[in-house]
């Protein structure tokens, strides 16, 4: 078993090796079966989409034409089923796609969006991608859309937020779908967030955690530049409709950025943050922790992780480093100079989380739970990525390896379904000039994790 070792230095947690950011103590994930699915874009990344029901796995991707595809297969078959779909993207990383399944087993497909007219796929037959169809929603305020997102409600609903405008100003909406009418209606009669024309919420979730209730954290920003992220902030719900901030208090919607009773962390514009590079955890007492990247009152990049205690959130800084971090754009940002993961429990009592620093490397910070601060003793972490999928097929330079994982919990905890391929990294969104690399192999992995001796 590989070993990896964690050090305190200076009263902070450093790390010792270079890992991976998916990890699980005590076992190895080892890759059981490998299938090629098709031949997909490399010259530039974009978000694909794995979703695994009961008896059927559905993969949506944008082929070797840059065609919006979905394919499928019975879990008791290695042959895939494929459907072209009559969209096609082009160069934005943006335009990622999404699935979901409703309780009548229709398949809802939405992506390659980019404050353009709305996306959005249903099956008429369920399990048979071939009836996929093309809709409208409510056929409101579906001509900007960004960033679609399926969910279930509390009550295993279908639910569909996006936003409607640009970026810097936008707003957040909430559609609700109705299996037997077969229609979408707004489950929102305001818009979730609202910039007010001057600014828009880059928000994270809603997450349904396990206390029951939906969370979701955002930071504000006010024009295109990422630079511009400010203030973090949460709010939470039981069904998506009644929002309030984690001290109880109910919130009218629209929510605007005046509301400083959610306010986690008041970082100004121009701060460190960027939208994203928030993470959401919550601990053994049901208490939420966002883990975040910002500067200190000396300009210097700093991780913080936030939680509520009493009647305020508690900020713990991570890390002493020494350097800045500037960062700006427009479009899809590659590396920035700072990338951090979620948190993660490696046992009862103790969280890890990973960062890359262009400073300071690749990392790892050991965590107490109770008290968010560095542990002083040695940890042993195993990865659970096999070594194996870690290695670049391609030889073409700067080409990266992408995972997505499978958007649906299958309730066997020692099984996984993985999505691979490979690209070259982000370019603001803007095209390429030749030479390109070929087509890579998309693959889906199955792991099963094993025990160590």
């Amino acid at each position: 078993m590989t070993k990896w070792i964690a050090a305190l230095l200076t009263g902070l947690a450093t790390l010792t090796h270079t890992l991976s950011q998916d990890e699980r103590l005590g076992s190895e994930w080892h890759v059981v079966e490998t299938l090629d699915i098709a031949r997909v874009p490399a010259d530039f990344p974009v978000r694909f989409c794995l979703l695994t029901t009961d008896q059927i796995q559905y993969v949506a991707y944008y082929d070797d034409q840059r065609r919006m595809t979905v394919a499928s297969r019975s879990l008791n078959s290695n042959s895939w089923t494929y459907r072209v779909l009559p969209s096609r993207i082009g160069w934005d990383s943006h335009n990622y796609i999404t699935m979901i399944v409703d309780s009548t087993n229709q398949l809802h497909v939405s992506g390659n969006m980019h404050g353009v007219p709305l996306i959005y796929f249903r099956t008429e037959k369920s399990g048979d991608i071939h009836s996929l169809k093309q809709w409208s929603m409510t056929g409101e305020r579906e001509n900007r859309v960004t960033y679609p997102k399926f969910l279930k409600d509390h009550e295993g609903k279908l639910v569909f937020t996006y936003r409607d405008g640009g970026s810097g100003n936008g707003v957040r909406l909430y559609n609700h779908y109705d299996t037997g009418t077969q229609t979408w209606t707004r489950l929102l009669d305001e818009p979730l967030f609202d910039g007010e024309g001057q600014r828009n919420a880059y928000p994270l979730g809603p997450i349904h955690g396990p206390d029951g209730w939906f969370h979701v954290v955002w930071v504000w920003r006010d024009t295109p530049d990422c630079a511009t992220n400010n203030n973090l902030s949460y709010v939470r719900s039981r069904d998506l409709v009644h929002w309030e901030s984690f001290r109880g208090e109910q919130v009218s919607l629209p929510i605007r950025i005046g509301m400083r009773k959610l306010q986690i962390d008041p970082i100004p514009s121009g701060g460190g943050i960027i939208n994203g590079c928030e993470k959401l955890f919550i601990d053994a007492n049901n208490r939420p922790v966002v883990t975040y990247h910002k500067s200190d009152g000396k300009g210097h990049m700093q991780i913080y992780a936030a939680r509520p205690q009493g009647e305020q959130w508690i900020r713990h800084v991570l890390t002493d480093w020494k350097k800045s971090v500037a960062f700006s754009g427009k479009g899809s940002m590659g590396f920035i100079g700072i990338q951090i993961s979620g948190l993660r429990r490696l046992e009862p009592g103790v969280l890890t989380m990973t960062y890359h620093h262009r400073d300071y490397g690749r990392g790892r910070l050991f965590l107490d739970e109770d008290t968010l601060r560095p542990l002083n003793r040695s940890i042993v972490v195993s990865p659970t990525i096999p070594a194996d999928l870690n290695v670049l097929e391609s030889s073409f330079p700067g080409m990266e390896i992408q995972r997505v994982e499978d958007s649906h919990e299958s309730g066997d905890e020692h099984l996984r379904y993985i999505l691979q391929w490979e690209t070259l990294g982000r370019n603001h969104d803007r095209p390429r000039k030749p030479p390109f690399p070929k087509p890579s192999m998309l693959r889906l992995h199955t792991l099963r994790l094993v025990p160590n001796d």
